[in-house]
């Protein structure tokens, strides 16, 4: 056993350099059942280690989280219809709003949704939110800070930027949740 020993850690010591993954993480859910994941984070609204912003790699039983907000709502026009009521029904997009248009750009639908909580929990102009994080130049017609939008940059940098006292983490936490609660409930109705 004691000559095993060094032959299973260079193996395993190679194995590494190589770029091969030695353990698979096993996915919060995903599957069909949504066993324990959410629907936003399955969407996309979960974030990044360290400052919970914008982008996840989970695989969902109801379509492909890399799959942008626009090709998922095209796709599927009954969730587009049932989330672009129910965000303009609680104030949180504009009415005549089109969702698709608004989350052009965003990594994911819950990424963009999450981005809209964070617009009106903070009172940030969603603008502002929506150029830092497709690194765009907002449009003209809006007062954000000079240099948003000069850089891709997450949900919670973003936050950071354009609300410095507010907690980044604490905010996409919140705006996750409300995401998730929203995308469930459209995804919800848009089945009856």
């Amino acid at each position: 056993m004691k000559r095993l020993m060094p032959i299973l850690s260079g193996a395993l010591f190679i194995l590494s350099l190589s770029g091969t993954p030695l353990f698979a993480q096993k996915p919060h859910g995903g599957g069909g059942g949504n066993s324990g994941a959410t629907s936003a984070a399955m969407h996309g609204a979960g974030g990044e280690h360290g400052n919970g912003a914008g982008n996840s790699s989970m695989a969902s039983g109801r379509g492909a989280t890399a799959s942008s907000p626009t090709t998922v709502l095209t796709k599927n026009t009954k969730l587009d219809t049932h989330l672009t009521s129910l965000l303009q029904d609680k104030g949180l997009l504009p009415k005549g709003t089109d969702l698709k248009d608004a989350c052009a750009g965003f990594k994911n639908l819950g990424q963009c949704v999450a981005a809209i909580h964070v617009s009106h929990n903070l009172r940030i102009p969603f603008a502002c939110l929506s150029a830092d994080i497709r690194g765009a130049a907002p449009a003209s017609e809006t007062t954000c800070p000079t240099g948003t939008g000069s850089s891709k940059m997450s949900l919670g940098k973003s936050i950071e930027a354009l609300s410095p006292n507010a907690s980044s983490k604490t905010e996409v936490k919140t705006a996750t949740k409300q995401a998730d609660d929203d995308i469930k409930e459209a995804e919800d109705s848009s089945k009856s």
